[in-house]
């Protein structure tokens, strides 16, 4: 399977999951430590470290060194990759929709016409 499709793969798994969703919502405010992430789940800190490991391989937030704290923070081109991908299925399906209108629309017209 191609790298890219690997990759937005675990982008999708990682997004599958509300709690790293929920933390993806909270970094798109601004960098937090694993203890800020943990603080508004009934969790333990471990559980936290393991959904950030999954976002972080997935691309979606990275790990930065700022003295003694470690702030993760949001990486967004994951998501303007699958972001891409949907905008793509969505396109498709628009235009097999069109074209299921235009088939029903003549439908419409020959069935009153009578032909």
């Amino acid at each position: 399977m191609a790298a890219a499709a690997l990759k937005l793969d675990e982008t999708f798994a990682a997004l599958a999951d509300p709690t790293r969703r929920a933390i993806l919502r909270r970094l798109a405010k601004g960098e937090a430590s694993v203890s800020e992430l943990a603080a508004p789940f009934d969790m333990s800190q471990p559980a936290i470290s393991k959904h950030l490991k999954v976002l972080e391989r997935a691309g979606l937030i990275s790990t930065g060194q700022d003295a003694q704290r470690r702030p993760r923070k949001l990486e967004p081109e994951a998501l303007v990759i699958a972001n891409d991908f949907l905008i793509e299925l969505r396109t498709l399906f628009e235009s097999r929709y069109a074209a299921l209108d235009a088939v029903l629309e003549e439908l419409k017209t020959t069935g009153a016409t009578g032909d």
